[in-house]
């Protein structure tokens, strides 16, 4: 079988078809300084000034945003421009907070978020304008925009987390001790409005799964007219009890930590609505199965329903549900989503004030679009149709009938904003230029921020009208002298765009860097870099701070090529479902396509190719090699997993079912039976406190291998997590991938 399909591949090796974005590789302007590694992640940040956080406030009048410093860019301070004159300012600095640690349990919620930094990390404006909350460092503060001045709410003993302010300003809600409160501004009385919360039950917080998987950050919701909360009540005590080792520098920590292993129980969840008024709580029938998910919550805005999504334990169902909160035992069923292999979630439900409908983004027609849906139930008109994805709902304009969203309509490798009518109509594109555009609009008008990179040019923010039009710079960001990469940026390279032919036909993206100083008469060693898993693109035309590695790795003389496999995402359900039941292996097999390509050009040195990735690219690192040594000289495997099973139960059984119903898939799916086919070249590196793909995975390679007498070479970081933080760490790291490259392909 594989034999025949070899012969296909190269009798029909398909045509290089060059994106006209970036047709060919060539350097940008600026100085020829080298970029070292110990500059990648040194203050001031290589891409200059990127905001993040950015908000428009209320009435419109102010941007907002958080920039780190010139002197350390991991400390954010908040700042301001007005929107009439353009004019920038500090609005808050940071040393004007206390400086605090962090629990446990919100250094968890901020690994799940990838969220890194000190001073203010996230905030939220009142419904006036006038004031604006900051949670930080376990406290909160209430910043009078008007005044100036900053107060230290008093929220108690214990750390407050997931706060955020009631849609009318008048309350401060939080959770603190696994349960929730409440704060009212005028008189700073504090009411709990659970109890029982401790041990194995959690009130208004988010599941593991849920935080890392779901997307869903929190566990509770408040009514648009502040007179309830719906909110999560969670069992853990079905969880499997993991008593885990964090290992650091100094000693070891042992941390009890409730893992759903593939296979095994999640949290048992309920939903109730407590009333602001009475503290009473409503608990809504979720139905007789227990063993399900709740991936989304969301007030429809007359405040008397509750909306909810209820997902089968397969993955295979996703429902969206309706209550009245005066009957909360009585289900109204408005959409079911239904699939062969799974349902993707995504955050676009938007329930219109206008009329009695929604918005709902669906993959029934095989890729993400948006439908009118009446309360009824019933399609009143799909909105955006094609070969094509829809990324996010942006805005909707009741008022002129129009919805923004942000979709692949262009090009699959960018983002850009559009609208369509919600009476239907042709798409219309709103955003022009080539890369990648990301938007955050003003509350009631189409204004927005568009925060917006490209390969050739890090994040910029500009504020737009709703023609498309730039109004002005929040943040331009141009690489001219003076600019913390202008001094390297005349040896930056941009890549060649292509598509290849997947066995079973499909179209494959990918983009190769050429080295420095590029001479088409010699041989170049390929570092392949791989992600490979679903939910994820490489392929793209942005600015990643990862393609920093990438520009060093060029100017060493190396070729760096990347392809999005099939199961990658924004490419449609058949492109998708392909890795369904098993893994690690079409995903290989379109790896191994991009290879046959680059032994095709004369300029690689097919001898000396490897491959690199981190995560579900550390997995496709040993998988490649293990499984296609003839292909790769030469392999660095950065915390993958190895065996499913010791992966959570909403990934895991979502591509691999559950394990009793395919326990070969999970098998075939595992790293550890093809470890026999390892001959050499291997380099895996683990953050050893890493709570998301637990140290585990890797120390079993390693047994695996030692017990083959197999020669492999590891690092191992005490006190890293999975998403390997700090700019020491990553220095050593890249500076050790580095070195392994140059000594295994040169």
């Amino acid at each position: 079988m594989k034999k025949n399909w070899m012969n296909l591949l190269l009798a029909t090796l398909p045509m290089v078809m060059a994106s006209s974005a970036v047709a060919q590789s060539a350097a940008l302007a600026g100085g020829d300084t080298p970029l070292t590694i110990e500059r990648m992640y040194a203050s001031p940040a290589l891409a200059g000034t990127s905001p993040r956080g950015l908000k428009l406030s209320p009435d419109g009048k102010r941007v907002t945003y958080l920039a780190g410093r010139k002197d350390d860019q991991h400390l954010y301070d908040l700042w301001q421009m007005d929107v009439a004159s353009g004019k920038q300012s500090l609005l808050l600095d940071a040393d004007k907070l206390v400086a605090g640690e962090l629990s446990d349990e919100e250094k968890a919620r901020r690994e799940r978020q990838r969220i890194y930094g000190q001073g203010i990390m996230e905030y939220f404006w009142a419904d006036d304008s006038q004031a604006i909350l900051i949670p930080a460092s376990g406290l909160l503060y209430y910043f009078s925009v008007n005044s100036n001045q900053v107060k230290l709410l008093n929220t108690g003993e214990g750390f407050a987390t997931d706060a955020r302010l009631s849609p009318k300003g008048n309350l401060v809600s939080f959770v603190r001790e696994q349960n929730l409160y409440v704060l009212d501004l005028k008189t700073e009385k504090v009411t709990a409005l659970t109890t029982d919360g401790g041990g194995a039950i959690k009130n208004a917080m988010a599941e593991f799964v849920a935080q890392e998987e779901m997307g869903r950050m929190t566990g509770y919701w408040w009514s648009p007219d502040e007179s309830a909360i719906a909110y999560t009540r969670i069992d853990e005590s079905g969880v499997e009890l993991v008593t885990r080792n964090e290992i650091y520098a100094d000693g070891i920590k042992l941390t009890e930590q409730r893992y759903p292993y593939a296979g095994k129980n999640n949290v048992k969840i309920e939903l109730g609505v407590v009333s602001l008024n009475d503290k009473k709580v409503a608990w809504v029938d979720l139905g007789k199965e227990t063993d399900i998910y709740l991936p989304r919550v969301k007030w429809l805005p007359d405040s008397k329903q509750l909306s909810y999504q209820w997902q089968s334990r397969d993955q295979q169902s996703l429902d969206l549900r309706v209550v009245n909160i005066d009957d909360i035992k009585r289900n109204k069923n408005l959409v079911q989503e239904r699939s062969q292999a799974w349902v993707n979630l995504n955050d676009d439900l938007h329930f219109l004030k206008q009329q009695k409908a929604f918005i709902w983004a669906s993959e029934r027609d095989g890729f993400n679009h948006l439908y009118l849906i009446g309360l009824d139930g019933n399609v009143i008109r799909q909105l955006t149709k094609g070969d094509w994805a829809v990324d996010d709902v942006e805005f909707i304009d009741e008022k002129a009938g129009q919805v923004y969203f942000t979709g692949r309509q262009t090009k699959v490798t960018e983002k850009q904003l559009y609208r369509v009518a919600i009476a239907g109509g042709k798409v219309e594109p709103i955003s022009t230029r080539s890369g990648m555009h990301s938007t955050v609009f003003a509350d009631n008008q189409a204004v927005y921020l568009d925060y917006f990179s490209s390969l050739s040019q890090p994040p910029q923010v500009s504020l737009h009208d709703d023609s498309g039009k730039r109004l002005a710079w929040v943040e331009q960001n141009e690489v001219k002298p003076g600019h913390p990469l202008y001094d390297y940026f005349g040896l930056w390279q941009v890549p060649e765009f292509g598509e290849l032919t997947a066995e079973d036909g499909q179209a494959l993206q990918y983009r190769m860097f050429k080295p420095t100083h590029f001479d088409a008469s010699k041989k170049y060693p390929v570092v392949v870099r791989v992600y490979g898993g679903p939910h994820a693109q490489l392929v793209t035309n942005s600015w990643s701070h990862q393609d920093y590695f990438t520009q060093h790795l060029l100017q060493q003389g190396f070729i760096v090529y990347q392809l999005d496999n099939r199961g990658s995402a924004h490419r449609g359900t058949k492109f998708e479902y392909v890795i369904y039941k098993q893994l690690g292996d079409a995903e290989v097999n379109d790896q191994k396509v991009g290879v046959d390509y680059l032994r095709s050009l004369p300029f690689v040195d097919g001898d000396n190719i490897a491959i690199y990735g981190h995560s579900y690219g550390g997995y496709m690192a040993l998988m490649s090699l293990f499984k296609a040594p003839d292909y790769f000289k030469a392999a660095i495997s950065g915390a993958p997993v190895s065996d499913w099973s010791l992966y959570d139960t909403h990934y895991t059984e979502r591509y691999l079912s559950h394990p009793e119903t395919n326990a070969k898939g999970y098998e075939a799916s595992s790293v550890l039976p093809y470890v026999k086919g390892y001959e050499s070249g291997l380099l895996m590196y683990h953050g050893m406190a890493d709570d998301n793909v637990l140290f585990e995975n890797s120390t079993r390679v390693y047994k695996a291998l030692q017990d083959e007498g197999k020669l492999f070479q590891m690092i191992d970081y005490p006190g890293s997590k999975h998403s390997m933080r700090g700019e020491k760490v990553r220095v050593h790291l890249y500076r050790s991938l580095a070195d392994f490259l140059e000594r295994e392909l040169k």
